[in-house]
């Protein structure tokens, strides 16, 4: 499909990565929002954070000689220069069962153009699932459902007060949002977090399972998503505080119990994702 420049609106975008497996099923290229209403301290895309192009210096190595260079994260972007992206991939969304993820950030924070853009990758018949935090509004949501095949929603901590010391927002209109989702679509995968110190509790999974039991009916799947430290150099970069710059990774056997116990009440659960 060869659009032309008929679409006005732009997004700001930090990053497009192809042949990503972590994003939904199958093989997918992920578009990353950059903006975000949350300020997660364990996040680990913290250029996605801030709504507008930022510079940072990066400091490079070459035959033995280092030296900086100034980076810009973040381009405004187009929809349909986003779409012939992704459409580089199709026959590996065909023979995959994947497609298109659009990530951040978060997608909803730039309402218009994700809308513009779900309308018209749906259009070419791409399978897309969104990845978000809730933090929306649900008029939005709402509006997205129609071209969105999976969406994979993140739940970070129960506890109204720590979600709103850990990520610097209530989590109120997340909770809210996700019933109102499951409503209408069986087409949810649910994203959890594990952050030592933060949510690694039984008091934070007691909540969890009491919150989700009732919408077990539209959640795909459940993945517990061990923290991990990667992001440690990009606060760096970033000059900004890295709250979790002493926090030891976990590892993925550490959750077997988590996973058993959602795996009992009848959750499909998975370790990664």
């Amino acid at each position: 499909m060869t659009t032309g420049r008929t679409y006005n609106v732009r997004g700001l975008i930090f990053d497009i990565r192809r042949f990503c497996v972590n994003d939904g099923p199958g093989i997918r290229t992920t578009v990353f929002f950059k903006g975000c209403p949350l300020n997660c301290r364990w996040c680990h895309n913290p250029e996605s954070q801030v709504p507008e192009p930022e510079t940072s210096e990066k400091t490079m190595a070459l035959d033995g000689f280092r030296f900086a260079l100034n980076e810009t994260t973040g381009r405004w972007m187009y929809a349909d220069e986003i779409l012939e992206e992704a459409k580089k991939d199709n026959i590996f969304y065909e023979e995959s069962g994947g497609g298109v993820c659009l990530s951040g950030g978060e997608p909803f924070n730039q309402p218009e153009f994700l809308l513009e853009l779900l309308t018209l990758l749906k259009f070419d018949n791409l399978n897309i699932a969104v990845d978000t935090s809730g933090y929306a509004d649900w008029k939005w949501m709402e509006k997205a459902l129609e071209y969105t095949d999976l969406f994979l929603y993140d739940l970070k901590i129960m506890d109204e007060s720590l979600h709103v010391r850990h990520t610097g927002a209530s989590n109120k209109p997340i909770l809210a949002n996700l019933l109102k989702l499951a409503r209408h679509t069986e087409k949810i995968l649910i994203r959890l977090p594990v952050v030592p110190g933060i949510n690694d509790n039984d008091g934070h999974f007691e909540s969890l399972a009491s919150f989700l039991y009732p919408i077990r009916s539209s959640i795909k799947e459940i993945n517990l998503l061990p923290y991990h430290s990667l992001a440690g150099k990009k606060y760096s970069r970033l000059g900004r505080k890295d709250f979790m710059k002493n926090t030891l990774d976990l590892p993925k056997e550490a959750l077997a119990g988590r996973m058993a116990d959602f795996e009992r009440m009848g959750f499909n659960v998975k370790i990664g994702g």
